[in-house]
């Protein structure tokens, strides 16, 4: 079965920046948008050129529109965590990754 993560060599992924917990910018590239509980979620790569895509983990952080523009929330609780991350694994195209 194919993966969305299939064509991920194939498409130009979004560049996001942003501070980190340490206040650095952090660049990293959005994979996909997801919707779970009316709460929207990203799928987001580190935007390391010289990472090898098996080295890439996925990074899942929380979506809020703030006026006008778009903040990434680290998700703190581990409830709502594994409920967005189960969700995901459950989505049509996202079977074939694997849970660590």
């Amino acid at each position: 079965m194919m993966s969305r993560f299939d064509d991920m060599e194939n498409r130009e992924l979004q560049v996001i920046k942003t501070v980190g917990e340490d206040g650095e910018e952090v660049t990293l590239k959005l994979l996909d948008i997801v919707t779970v509980n009316d709460f929207d979620y990203a799928l987001l790569l580190p935007a390391d050129e010289n990472l090898e895509e098996e080295e890439c983990e996925v990074i899942l952080m929380r979506l809020k529109q703030d006026t006008s523009e778009y903040v990434f929330e680290t998700i703190e609780d581990d409830e709502e965590f594994n409920l967005v991350s189960q969700a995901i694994l459950e989505e049509e195209g996202y079977e074939d990754i694997e849970e660590e």
